[in-house]
């Protein structure tokens, strides 16, 4: 099918995500070169104690990635090589990895149709004698049904590991997500809310479990650099378990700490850029907008729309490339895990044993959301939707 003429496209290309990065992160970075200490240190003690008293928790850990945090905070509750983890597959490939690393099973339960969220009602048939744990994902940044999911947990005496990649500063009933769950993991990639370009956290309110991911994070050494080669450090240093190079740099905290003390800025404009789309796009009758029981609650890392297909004569992937054509960038959240090949092949997955999650890979599609778009990026991203649905309405 040829395409028609473009109504309206811009003349360069609006990326899909791109971070704030202002001279604060700059001059941290700076500051940190020229004191010649770059790895773990004295930013890094200083982006968790930040962290751990903006989220409201008793213990912070900066880790090198949520990948690692994931596999950490699996590892710290438990899970061990022959066990099962309840999860969704809607979510990037790294949260069944760590499940995966440590000789565990993913367990896929369906998504919310609505939120694409892990539906609570479906815990119960997928827990069994194998079930160590329960990992909800908050997609895009909207919160997790977390009465429901740890209620359940706590029947079954399963512990709860919380994938916030998405949800920094998600709040779940006003509460910052934190410290819900046994162990929570945030992401500090470059496309995040808060970024220092790689990076993570990992929180918990469980003095044993803070230590063993402490422990773990680092090889497994009783001392870490710091507490080794300076002034008052001791060179000597015991191996108690075999662990992982996990730790985060100075370099990346000297980013994170000017990035955290704007997050709530960031977010503001995430929501205003939200409520923006709902208000242009909401009106569309091939367009459904998320679906968001709290708007303000939500971090709005992602503004993910559903499409009508229906009322449409292209397929979703089609209306990508007339997004792009229109040099909007845009992106999927996410292919299900199910449908990899990996986990076809494994474990026996079809299309239909997730219904839901197998019929929004069809219909989803992210629009640029982030904190330096300006009032005419918004609207130009907005026109192009408008355009490709007027296009190709049936």
């Amino acid at each position: 099918m040829p395409s028609p003429k473009i109504a309206r496209a811009r003349e360069k290309f609006l990326p899909f995500a791109s971070p704030s990065v202002g001279q604060e992160e700059i001059d941290g970075v700076a500051e940190c070169l020229r004191s010649g200490w770059l790895t773990t240190g004295r930013k890094v003690r200083a982006f968790e104690e930040d962290f751990r008293a903006y989220i409201g928790c008793r213990h912070a850990l900066a880790v090198s990635s949520c990948s690692a945090a994931l596999h950490l905070a699996l590892e710290a509750v438990g899970v061990r090589e022959g066990d099962e983890v309840v999860t969704s597959p809607m979510t990037f490939t790294a949260t069944a990895a760590a499940i995966e690393h440590l000789g565990a099973r993913p367990v896929f339960a369906d998504c919310e149709a609505d939120t694409l969220n892990l539906d609570s009602r479906l815990l119960e048939e997928r827990i069994g004698p194998k079930t160590r744990a329960i990992l909800p994902i908050h997609f895009g940044g909207a919160a997790c049904d977390m009465d429901a999911i740890v209620a359940v947990a706590r029947g079954h005496g399963l512990a709860v590991v919380e994938d916030a990649a998405h949800a920094l500063p998600t709040r779940y009933r006003g509460q910052l997500i934190g410290t819900i769950g046994d162990v929570t993991c945030f992401s500090f990639y470059v496309t995040k809310n808060v970024t220092t370009g790689e990076g993570g956290m990992v929180t918990t309110e469980r003095d044993e479990y803070a230590e063993r991911m402490r422990l773990m994070h680092l090889h497994g050494m009783s001392r870490d650099a710091w507490r080794r080669y300076t002034e008052n450090g001791a060179w000597s240093y015991e191996v108690l378990a075999p662990g992982f190079k996990y730790n985060l740099s100075d370099i990346a905290a000297a980013i994170g700490i000017p990035q955290l003390r704007s997050c709530d800025r960031f977010h503001a404009r995430r929501l205003e850029i939200a409520k923006r789309y709902d208000e242009a796009l909401g009106p569309l009758e091939e367009v459904e907008i998320p679906a968001v029981r709290d708007p303000v609650a939500h971090s709005w890392h992602l503004y993910v729309i559903q499409l009508n297909l229906p009322a449409l004569r292209i397929d979703r992937d089609r209306f990508v490339a007339e997004m792009m054509a229109r040099k909007i960038g845009v992106s999927v959240h996410f292919i299900p895990l199910h449908l990899h090949p990996y986990y076809r092949q494994r474990y026996g997955y079809q299309r239909s044993d997730l219904p839901q999650a197998s019929a929004a890979h069809e219909r989803i599609l992210s629009l640029p959301i982030y904190a330096k778009m300006s009032e005419a990026d918004v609207e130009d991203v907005i026109a192009a939707v408008r355009d490709v649905v007027e296009a190709h309405r049936r």
